[in-house]
């Protein structure tokens, strides 16, 4: 097992769950709530522990360094095209395997290509914290606040991902705009015309390599074609440890389980079970209403990004779901919208943000947070107006 310090955000997550396991052992969270809630996630933390462990076996397999090179050899010298590319790798992550493996793999591989190819790190570091969360909304495993609202609205994955498809677009196309305007246009880039493409990265183990990205291909697929979220990243997750099994055992460490997302997302939920059982439902029923027209939704995804950036994506959505009437549909993935594409204000809006700024810390990128936070919020509200307005018209 590997020995290290812990990180700040290990204690946080071994504070809420001790936080919310203590609110169920004294009754501020009566024992039928809690047991309902923890019905609830546990096929949520059996699909993000298995999912976890796919995303850091293919980023140790060096496929997403294989894809990233390769997208910056194909722009050859050239930001704009560079800037298409991976806007579309990044979006690509966030819908297959989701937000956190965005920003916690993808944004070191981001940071290691600005490196070789000797352009800024702040334009392409940027791109995955925002897409993270701005990128979100097409698949249910793109974020846990989708599995949350495909299991309320009752809808599987194809039918899902047609319901926001248009929210996505815009909501992609927004982030675009915003990146090129505030990071990666020639005056913010320190106007550099071009850029020298990287040598071509060869992954110490092809096959290996080979197959975690299959494995995540056919994941995608899997899923998209109507199969349980659990037994898709299962399969996937298996096979890929298979595969390091017989080739790079060594690489199968204690550290490869996700306990600190699962103790995070199950201490989270206790505690705002208890809040809500307190009050907090009330107070943002307040804030949304029950209108579940145009109106309705504006204020159900406003009070989404305006709650997240105050405590967190995740508490926003519980507290908002509970709020909404069960036959309010739209209003409620209007809510996923402003808790998904919202919380980009804040370092701590999204677990994917906080996780951002730490990747970026441990590489060394000095990040100029009242630049992004700027960025963010610009962003935040033409993407949540945005998709909203569009999850109305379709």
């Amino acid at each position: 097992m590997d020995r290290r310090r812990p990180h700040p955000l290990d204690l946080v997550a071994l504070g809420l769950l001790v936080l919310g396991l203590l609110c169920w052992a004294t009754g501020a969270l009566p024992t039928h709530d809690a047991s309902a809630i923890i019905d609830r996630i546990r096929p949520i933390l059996g699909f993000l522990f298995s999912v976890v462990i796919l995303a850091e076996l293919t980023s140790k397999a060096q496929t997403f360094d294989v894809l990233a090179t390769r997208l910056a050899i194909l722009a050859r010298g050239r930001f704009a095209v560079l800037f298409l590319l991976c806007v579309l790798l990044a979006v690509l992550v966030t819908v297959g395997l989701n937000l956190d493996t965005t920003a916690v793999l993808l944004t070191p591989i981001m940071l290691a290509l600005a490196d070789r190819a000797g352009v800024p790190p702040l334009p392409l570091a940027v791109t995955t914290a925002f897409l993270a969360n701005t990128a979100s909304l097409l698949l249910p495993v793109g974020n846990l606040t989708n599995l949350l609202a495909a299991d309320r609205v009752a809808l599987p994955p194809a039918e899902f991902a047609a319901r926001m498809a248009a929210p996505e677009a815009v909501s992609v196309a927004a982030t675009m705009a915003v990146l090129w305007i505030f990071f990666w246009r020639r005056k913010r880039r320190g106007g550099i015309e071009r850029f020298t493409p990287p040598a071509p990265f060869r992954p110490a183990d092809p096959t290996l390599c080979a197959i975690a990205g299959v494995a995540c291909a056919l994941f995608v697929i899997a899923i998209v074609a109507g199969a349980p979220l659990q037994l898709a990243s299962a399969a996937a997750a298996g096979v890929t440890v298979l595969a390091f099994l017989a080739r790079r055992r060594e690489e199968l460490r204690w550290s490869l389980l996700p306990w600190r997302l699962l103790a995070n997302v199950t201490g989270m939920f206790l505690v705002v079970q208890t809040l809500s059982v307190h009050g907090l439902d009330t107070f943002v029923g307040h804030l949304i209403g029950t209108d579940g027209g145009f109106v309705g939704q504006l204020r159900a995804a406003g009070t989404g990004l305006g709650l997240s950036n105050v405590v967190n994506n995740l508490p926003a959505y519980i507290a908002g779901e509970a709020a909404i009437p069960p036959g309010n549909h739209t209003q409620l993935l209007a809510l996923l919208i402003g808790v998904n594409a919202g919380p980009i204000s804040t370092p701590w809006g999204s677990l994917a943000m906080l996780l951002w700024f730490e990747r970026c810390d441990a590489a060394g990128l000095a990040v100029p947070k009242r630049a992004v936070a700027i960025a963010g919020t610009v962003l935040a509200i033409l993407a949540v107006g945005g998709a909203t307005l569009a999850l109305a018209a379709t």
